[in-house]
């Protein structure tokens, strides 16, 4: 049930019954993510790095292990068939559930049923939870307002770009990259919201000319020619083809492109003549030092990775929902230009690599990082849960459930999930105002909608 890497074991607690109170401890943190694309884990890998260096004790867990009867994983892969064959469908339930600040009902009662079971998988001994997925930072904030759950509850927000399903009621502290975020977050309801800065592996950083070089030998990438890497998530999504034959044909690049865990895409670009395809790269700071700029269509922790080496960052050929809203916070808040139109390829992708856009763009980037050893998102949560009891939520009114009202909603859940599954596939023939109704009321993203899938990490 806990995620792999976790650096203590955390076991369940058996037999703890739904109002287990937790003890306030001032050294141990659960983390929880989910396996959606990477982008979500690979923030809650570092948390747990900085974390576990400041000398505290994290354990760490997937919220898709603590759905019942394997729904989480059924619920990722309808996700995954969607932007893969249905791209348009993403894009309306991102927008619907957007306009309505949160996701439909089959949903709300799915990520119900998660509560007890993270109740009982936390140790006795934590002290505060943190949340770098909407979804957990949903559960966990029903278990706060219900009084379940009396340690501060705390959601990173990985992307820069807050879609309304990120900010829960009952989460104490909403912690964010960038003022822009920030904002969002505010506007979407959260009280407490502070700028703290991005994450990103210390690895990523800038290099000089001699080990760039050792990395362009290293991929087997020209000496000399201008590189454009372009990232397309750890599940290879977007119109990737599209944009690796514009780049190459614009003339301004020489494009690497790396397609994650999608063979069948590297396979299709090799035919289409694009002579550096990668698929899983185990190493990517070493890409990243061999290359000149980054494209990009999701605007996760790839994008941070890159700020963080010193690489400036163009944002084309966006994925729906978060990719699109992703490269509008970047653009506006002056670290990543969003080209939207080809025809601007060659003048930007000149000035990002050897102009004043360029040289501009990694200062701002650099600038995200440069924040003292006291300030960034691990510091604030071990300052959260060094600083003792949170404000008490004041609990609604009990809940009353019986046995088979909780099978009953949970084969509902099951039910909806499978039907997202197969109507995402039909959905690319038969088009319709009823099949986007009925998944976006009766399961909408928020156990799904965020995010940035990443392209290097499982």
């Amino acid at each position: 049930m806990a995620k792999r890497g976790r650096t203590h074991p955390a076991p369940a607690v058996r037999g703890v019954p739904p109002t287990w109170v937790a003890a306030a401890h001032p050294g141990r943190v659960a983390v929880i993510s989910a396996s959606v694309g990477a982008g979500h884990d690979g923030a809650a890998t570092e948390l747990e790095r900085r974390l576990t260096s400041d000398g505290l004790v994290v354990d760490r867990f997937d919220l898709l292990d603590l759905l019942p009867a394997r729904l989480g994983r059924a619920a990722r892969d309808a996700y995954h068939l969607m932007l893969v064959r249905a791209p348009w469908l993403y894009q309306k339930i991102y927008s619907s559930t957007e306009r309505a600040g949160g996701g439909g009902r089959g949903a709300r009662a799915l990520l119900r049923s998660a509560e007890n079971r993270l109740l009982k998988a936390l140790h006795p001994d934590t002290g505060a939870v943190v949340s770098t997925y909407p979804g957990a930072s949903r559960v966990l904030g029903n278990l706060r307002l219900d009084g379940r759950l009396r340690i501060p509850v705390l959601t990173y927000l990985t992307d820069f770009s807050v879609h309304p399903l990120w900010v829960a009621a009952g989460v104490d502290v909403h912690l964010a990259a960038h003022a822009i975020p920030a904002a969002q977050a505010r506007a979407a309801g959260a009280q407490d919201v502070r700028v703290c800065g991005p994450l990103a592996d210390p690895r990523f950083h800038p290099c000089d000319a001699e080990r760039r070089g050792l990395a362009r030998t290293r991929f087997g990438l020209p000496a000399t020619a201008p590189l454009a890497l372009l990232v397309a998530g750890s599940w290879g999504v977007g119109p990737v083809r599209q944009v690796a034959q514009e780049l190459r044909d614009c003339r301004a690049v020489v494009p690497v492109v790396v397609c994650g865990r999608n063979e069948a895409l590297a396979a299709q670009l090799r035919a289409d003549g694009i002579e550096h395809v990668h698929g899983w790269v185990d190493d990517m700071p070493a890409l990243m030092h061999a290359a000149d700029v980054l494209v990009q269509n999701a605007g996760g922790l790839t994008t941070l990775e890159a700020f963080s080496a010193g690489l400036p960052v163009a944002s084309h050929g966006c994925i729906p929902g978060h990719g699109l809203t992703n490269a509008d916070a970047l653009d506006e808040a002056g670290v990543a230009v969003w080209i939207r139109d080809p025809a601007q390829l060659k003048s930007v992708l000149d000035d990002l690599v050897d102009g004043p856009l360029g040289l501009r763009q990694r200062t701002e980037g650099l600038a995200l990082f440069a924040d003292s050893p006291d300030r960034g998102p691990a510091a604030e949560i071990a300052r959260v849960l060094r600083s003792g009891q949170p404000p008490v939520v004041a609990p609604p009114a009990p809940r009353r459930r019986t046995r088979a009202r909780r099978l009953t909603a949970t084969t509902a859940v099951a039910c909806a999930v499978w039907a997202c599954a197969v109507t995402t596939g039909v959905a690319t023939s038969f088009e319709g105002t009823t099949l986007m109704h009925t998944l976006s009321h009766g399961l909408d993203l928020d156990l799904v909608s965020g995010r940035g899938p990443e392209g290097h990490r499982p």
